[in-house]
């Protein structure tokens, strides 16, 4: 099960690794007022069950459960009741930015889309004689007190590693970070392996066991089979994240790196955590859907594809795809989208092709820091995502990046992971190796002529401190 930003997905993961019986429904968040994202929660719990069965009803009876999820964004509920207590709030939701400033200024550094202050200010929306009968979590949580019918409140380390509510190790719930907004430890939930026996679904015919949970870009780490240190996957959605597998020693920075990456928690297993680092790009399929709904340039995201390859190059047309800013390395939030080098001989396949370029060199940063970060190279880069599928942006990535690119046997390969997590609880696969050999790309692009990323590098210097108080924040 694969609880998305937009929708809900179900399928049924063969022990070849083929992917049957994918089922989707829509849930799409709202925005109430200016940097607000909000979701009904029940809305969600429904659609979940709703493809889960449909699938089961095609092509089960099934050995385990896996979840994979969109991390940060946050659900209180009352637990005699099972209700949210109000809307959920999504993890690009910004309303708590004045909180996370006045928290630096306390010596703490929580993200304004981690949960941490999202929770807090979710329990102001009911009396405090209350607190006592409420429950937290991310939307693993909520799946899962779905799914058991309210038997199991837990989390995964993945999932609970971004909450901004974690020790810098991942051992504990950080109690400074709880006194400084008032959170109880009550409301929060147990911590258990990515990959281990939870409990029962009892909400699904046979009532399978729960047995894999992971936040979306670690399992889609764990579903590209990046699963010893120096291999690393992107994901082309909406946004870009890059994560690479380091090992079993944390990385020595705190909080970011000098290359502007994060330590993650890529999965726990026997209670021992592997450590990863996490390159975020802020926009990456947005800036083809701009090109699609807003310039009306193309008619649809696949077109782009078909348009840029009428031209072979850009005519020296660069576009900074900072629509919302620019994340690692810069993290630079007053950036804007950048178009320089126009001509009158600039056409639609040049703007097209420039667009495409662009995300793929951001995608070239994201390999560069962290490959800063984590002090190793990588081979190549294995990618999914929406964007995977365009073969004129693949190979721009490649040759932004100088190496094979390695696209994913299915779209969304945290489907893949989540199966695999819980697989490997139930011996569908006997370890991690097991899971390595189940994994085969659908294709590879080699890299061509190397692109001018000094060139690049000066588009994005013309992109940055826009807007300079934006500018100025920094999380």
């Amino acid at each position: 099960m694969d609880v998305g930003t937009s929708g809900v997905r179900a399928a049924i993961v063969r022990p070849d690794a083929r992917v049957t019986h994918v089922h989707h429904h829509s849930v799409l968040p709202s925005s109430p007022q200016p940097s607000f994202v909000e979701f009904d929660a029940v809305e969600m719990a429904t659609a979940a069950l709703h493809v889960a069965r449909i699938a089961l009803d095609e092509g089960g009876p099934v050995d385990a459960v896996g979840i994979a999820n969109q991390r940060a964004s946050t659900v209180v509920w009352d637990r005699r009741t099972g209700k949210p207590i109000g809307p959920g709030v999504g993890w690009q939701d910004l309303r708590t930015v004045g909180t996370c400033l006045l928290l630096q200024g306390q010596g703490l550094r929580v993200a304004p889309n981690a949960s941490a202050t999202k929770l807090a200010y979710l329990l102001t929306l009911v009396e405090r004689d209350e607190w006592e009968h409420l429950a937290f979590g991310t939307v693993d949580t909520w799946i899962a007190w779905t799914l058991s019918e309210g038997s199991l409140h837990v989390t995964d380390a993945t999932n609970a590693g971004v909450t901004g509510l974690r020790t810098g190790d991942a051992s504990a719930w950080s109690e400074a970070v709880l006194n400084a907004l008032d959170i109880p430890a009550t409301v929060l939930p147990r911590v258990v392996d990515s990959t281990g026996l939870i409990g029962e679904a009892r909400a699904l015919p046979g009532a399978p066991p729960i047995a894999g949970i992971a936040g979306d870009q670690q399992a889609s780490l764990v579903g590209q089979a990046c699963l010893t240190p120096g291999l690393a996957k992107i994901t082309f959605g909406t946004g870009g994240m890059l994560d690479a597998c380091v090992g079993q020693r944390r990385p020595s920075f705190d909080v970011r790196g000098d290359g502007g990456c994060f330590p993650i928690v890529a999965w726990q297993k026997d209670g021992v955590p592997t450590w990863g680092v996490e390159a975020v790009m802020l926009a990456a399929g947005t800036n083809v859907e701009w090109l699609r709904d807003d310039l009306g340039v193309i008619a649809s995201a696949a077109e782009s594809d078909e348009v840029a390859a009428r031209c072979t190059d850009t005519g020296d047309v660069w576009y900074v795809p900072a629509l919302l800013g620019l994340g690692t390395p810069h993290w630079d939030f007053g950036a804007r989208g950048t178009l320089v080098g126009l001509t009158r001989g600039t056409g639609r396949p040049e703007l097209v092709r420039a667009v495409l370029e662009g995300v793929a060199h951001r995608g070239a940063d994201l390999v560069e820091a962290a490959e800063t970060d984590a002090a190793v190279r990588f081979p190549s880069v294995r990618v999914d995502g929406g964007m995977s599928a365009n073969r004129t942006f693949l190979q721009a990535l490649a040759d932004a990046t100088q190496r094979p690119v390695e696209v994913a046997p299915v779209t969304e390969a945290t489907t893949l992971g989540a199966a695999f997590l819980a697989g490997l609880a139930v011996g569908t696969w006997r370890d991690l190796d097991d899971i390595a050999a189940a994994y085969r790309p659908s294709a590879v692009v080699d890299p061509g002529r190397p692109t001018d990323r000094d060139r690049w590098r000066a588009a994005v210097e013309r992109s940055r401190a826009w807007f300079p108080d934006l500018s100025a924040l920094d999380f």
